[in-house]
């Protein structure tokens, strides 16, 4: 990821002032690392940010010292490095005292209870109020700006090609671990960074169980294999599944296979600004409804893609309490329909989806159909 921009991060920062004065905040924690990233464009395996109506400060510790400087540079005035002597929060707490902060936002959903009292302590009773707060910078990374689109469209279009390939890899006699390896392997020589989780490869009645870890079960003829795979490029992830056959597919299988397609074609064409990612999912689950396989799909028709393989908008049934996401232009989430029958197998086709003005761009483009192999 390209070090800090002050007109890209800049105005991130800007945006999440605005939610801060909304909410009538001093300053607001930053813990959640994928929004230190989003923020100030250091990666960094620990750290957090103070933001402040005025200024920003990145703490770090000594390992992220000169990446830090550098962020910080590259966001321009107003923001600082502290590297701190001991403890991250230590720096934070004589931060916090030193500013005399009235009241602080953290992030409900990613600081610990362990944390949060160790911080209350720290402050000192009646001195500062320490407010929960939920997505107050995941709402900006909700819709991607310019730069973001192209990473995400440059990993589509490399993750494509290397689903275009996935024919050599496998094939019977081989086991599930192998041509993880090799899928992992393949990714890399694509360009990306890493690969964005662990690769799916499930064969055979594995097929069946939508999250298994490769094993060392070997291929044999006529096994469904579903291969779910992602790599992170430029600092963003991308994600696609695709389901072959090794020789000629058992008929249950290819009429999965038949019925998932058709419901992915339905979840696309519910995709729009305006309509909401709840909508999207009930198309995929009246499609597979028609074919009398409600019951095999239960997991969500989609998931945000962003600096995290799984973020916001969640495309999947309406949660209690919770308000629908509303697309709109800018949006990039997967959309992968799935169907999984003990005894016979699972079938899952997922693409990776950019909204548009007018509806959507696909930014993976492999084919979709059962590959024999």
């Amino acid at each position: 990821m390209p070090a800090a921009d002050p007109h890209v991060h800049g105005a991130r920062v800007s945006r999440v002032r605005g939610h801060l004065a909304d909410a009538g905040l001093d300053a607001l924690l930053v813990t959640h690392l994928p929004n230190l990233t989003y923020l100030t464009g250091l990666q960094a395996s620990a750290g957090c940010v103070l933001v402040t109506a005025r200024g920003l400060r990145l703490v770090v510790d000594f390992r992220y010292a000169e990446a830090g400087r550098a962020a910080v540079h590259g966001l321009g005035g107003g923001a600082s490095l502290e590297v701190a002597a001991r403890s991250l929060d230590e720096a934070v707490a004589a931060r916090l005292r030193q500013a005399e902060c009235r009241r602080l936002g953290i992030e409900a959903a990613y600081l610990s209870v362990k944390r949060l009292d160790w911080l209350r302590g720290a402050l000192g009773e009646g001195e500062t109020e320490i407010v929960s707060t939920e997505r107050l910078v995941e709402r900006e990374r909700l819709v991607k700006g310019p730069e973001e689109i192209a990473a995400l469209r440059e990993g589509g279009r490399r993750l494509s090609t290397v689903a275009r390939n996935l024919g050599p890899l496998v094939r019977a006699g081989r086991t599930e671990r192998e041509i993880a390896a090799d899928i992992d392997h393949a990714v890399r020589l694509a360009g990306f960074e890493r690969s964005a989780f662990e690769t799916i490869v499930a064969s055979g009645p594995r097929s069946a169980l939508p999250h298994a870890r490769p094993e060392c079960r070997v291929l044999g003829a006529g096994d469904p294999v579903v291969l779910d795979f992602g790599g992170v490029y430029d600092g963003y992830c991308v994600d696609l599944t695709r389901t072959v056959s090794v020789g000629a597919p058992e008929p249950g299988v290819r009429r999965l296979h038949e019925a998932v397609f058709q419901a992915q074609q339905a979840a696309l064409a519910a995709v729009r600004p305006g309509v909401t990612a709840t909508a999207v999912d009930q198309a995929a689950r009246e499609a597979l409804a028609g074919h009398g396989l409600a019951d095999a799909f239960g997991h969500g028709t989609g998931h945000g893609l962003g600096l995290e393989v799984h973020e916001e908008p969640r495309v999947g049934r309406p949660l209690s309490g919770q308000t629908a996401e509303t697309l709109a232009p800018g949006m990039v989430f997967t959309v992968e329909p799935g169907v999984y029958v003990a005894g016979v197998g699972g079938v899952r086709i997922e693409d990776d989806i950019l909204v548009t003005a007018d509806g959507y761009e696909l930014l993976t483009d492999a084919p979709r159909s059962l590959l024999v192999v």
